[in-house]
């Protein structure tokens, strides 16, 4: 029998995988790098300013986009822990003999709340922002420019609420039939690739690629979650170490024909969105190398130092994630106006001075966090929301972060976002205060088990919103 060693914050070490908060913050600090050598502000040649993309025409960024894209690992690790937490929930509620869909409320409730109040400040900034920068007359191929650079991560938002109003059904669906569940998400995903690469005069997005595509957003990214409650289930852990270097191995070996005969892109930036099968290849692939390396990173995990950065982040997940590009482009623009303070984009001194501001942007983000970070800190649900209230709360966050995803941010839907994401909040919060003060709690004897969280807790993730 072992004994539980829960640390300060209450979370039970010895039944969590730790690899996992170890994965989700390396998943979310190799973003911020991507994306600080995506973006270079300098002036154009009239004199006026320009935003390039110095790590995108370097001629090795296709193939490192083979192995820098994690997308698909964190939906991986939100699989997992979605799979966990929404059965805590389930358990939860059969022990006080309460139902299923009750629950399942209560978990939806919850992810929804997570995911909504660290976005809403965001948000809000770029609405005003925006509209600031609208009255005041920015040259509007710039602001399309910046706007489109500052949404480009929230595609993340839209993505992860389906993949969490998914999780009652699909779980059900895994724990009945795990390989036709797969089967029929896997032949959705080559469905609607073939839709967008065949059907002639699709309406397509500013990238020029196949508006048809983003149905896959109802599919690549629930399949990639399924994967996650398979390694939730032990079925990575039961291979063997051949076996997972082998699956590893075929899945990356696979992309060769997909991107060289197949109608994919080598570059899988671009297969970002809209999500297409190489996304789920590279998620089987990384789910597979991620418990090949179980062994050491569990050691890795097992020191106080490491643990504690991971957990120190992993509670600020969300707010790194969100604002790390507006303070990117705010830290660029601010050094043109430092005399020395602003190499030219993809130069030597550019990329020597990268090391340097991503520290400064972490020390801002952290910074940041310690006011935006409370945000990330998951209320109870005393409440769970009716279904009816459920399903605005979600169509008010999921609508305008899919047509940022499709088409862009802009003013309209940097407003229609801060509306949004304000009513899911609002409608979230009604009657999840306690009108009365609870009864006191028996004694417990001492052999009672030890109390169960309420459902609103979580203890099966830290900051699970960053799963983010």
């Amino acid at each position: 029998m072992t004994t539980a060693q829960p640390d300060r914050r209450g979370i039970d070490l010895d039944r969590r995988d730790l690899t996992l908060d170890l994965a989700r913050v390396f998943c979310v600090l190799l973003v911020v790098v991507v994306h600080l050598l995506f973006v270079g502000v300098g002036p154009d040649a009239d004199g006026g300013l320009a935003i390039s993309r110095p790590l995108e025409q370097q001629p090795w960024f296709w193939i490192a986009t083979w192995f820098g894209q994690v997308m698909p690992l964190f939906f991986v690790v939100g699989g997992f822990a979605t799979a966990t937490s929404l059965r805590g929930h389930r358990s939860r509620a059969a022990d006080a003999d309460r139902g299923r869909a009750e629950a399942d409320r209560a978990f939806l409730h919850a992810r929804i709340q997570r995911l909504a109040r660290p976005a809403l400040p965001l948000f809000v900034f770029l609405a005003a922002a925006l509209g600031i920068a609208t009255a005041i007359g920015v040259d509007p191929g710039l602001l399309d420019a910046v706007a489109t650079g500052v949404g480009s991560p929230l595609w993340f938002l839209c993505a992860y609420l389906i993949c969490q109003l998914a999780a009652p059904f699909l779980l059900d669906r895994h724990e009945r039939a795990p390989r036709a569940t797969v089967a029929v998400l896997a032949g959705a995903v080559v469905l609607v690739d073939v839709a967008q690469f065949a059907i002639p005069g699709a309406p397509l997005d500013p990238a020029g690629m196949s508006v048809l595509g983003y149905l896959n957003l109802l599919f690549v990214w629930p399949l990639v979650q399924q994967l996650g409650f398979w390694y939730a289930d032990g079925a990575f852990a039961r291979r063997r170490g051949w076996q997972l270097l082998l699956i590893a191995v075929a899945c990356w070996t696979s992309l060769v024909p997909l991107t060289l005969w197949g109608p994919y892109s080598a570059d899988m930036l671009t297969n970002l969105n809209p999500p297409t099968v190489p996304l789920v290849v590279l998620g089987l692939g990384q789910a597979a190398l991620l418990q090949l390396l179980k062994t050491p990173l569990t050691a890795l995990m097992r020191t106080r130092a490491m643990r504690g950065i991971v957990f120190a982040l992993g509670s600020r997940l969300m707010t790194i994630y969100l604002w790390h590009l507006p303070l990117i482009l705010a830290l660029a623009g601010l050094g043109l106006v430092i005399p020395g303070a602003a190499p030219a984009p993809g130069s030597g001194f550019w990329w020597a001075s990268r090391p340097l501001v991503y520290l400064l942007v972490f020390g801002l983000l952290f910074l940041l966090s310690l006011a935006l970070g409370r945000l990330e800190r998951p209320g109870a649900v005393v409440r769970p929301a009716a279904a009816a209230v459920l399903g605005l709360a979600s169509l008010a966050t999921i609508a305008p972060t899919a047509a940022i995803t499709i088409s862009g941010l802009d003013l309209v839907l940097a407003v229609s976002g801060a509306l949004g994401f304000t009513l899911a909040v609002l409608l979230l919060g009604v009657g999840q205060k306690p009108t009365s003060k609870p009864a006191s709690p028996k004694p417990a004897s001492p052999k009672s088990a030890a109390p169960k969280p309420a459902s609103g807790s979580d203890p099966a993730s830290v900051s699970d919103a960053a799963l983010s």
